[in-house]
């Protein structure tokens, strides 16, 4: 499977199923212990609509736990920074998840919460795909 570097961490697989201006649709495929880490969109809402496995979406300000199974959605508004990782088993580890998002509408960015490294800030991190 290929493994795509996301600057600071590490996605099996990620397709753009469509792409405009001010929205995009894409597939993420989330192995075993990966995750999108903490950051926000300045612009643009994302829902996330599980594909498979269980998909966890935790944001802050409001702080929520959102846990979806196939099938299931959430929304997280701009401005509100969020996590996203696949569920913990019973050994406390990451499970491998997938998921469908809608980003938009408007300008995508980027910005990494809690970290760092602030070179990442308004990068796509889809842009090394390629």
């Amino acid at each position: 499977m290929e493994l795509v570097s996301q600057g600071n961490y590490e996605i099996d697989h990620i397709e753009t199923v469509a792409e405009g201006t001010d929205l995009r649709v894409r597939v993420f495929t989330m192995g075993a212990g990966q995750f999108v880490p903490w950051h926000y969109h300045t612009e643009i809402t994302d829902s996330f609509v599980c594909l498979t496995g269980r998909l966890v979406v935790e944001t802050r300000a409001p702080r929520h736990t959102y846990r979806l199974g196939p099938g299931e959605r959430c929304q997280v508004p701009p401005k509100t920074a969020h996590y996203v990782h696949g569920a913990e088993d019973a050994d406390g580890r990451i499970s491998p998840a997938s998921f469908l998002i809608v980003q938009g509408v408007g300008d995508y960015d980027f910005v990494p919460v809690g970290q760092a490294r602030t070179d990442l800030q308004g990068e796509d991190p889809g842009d090394s795909l390629g």
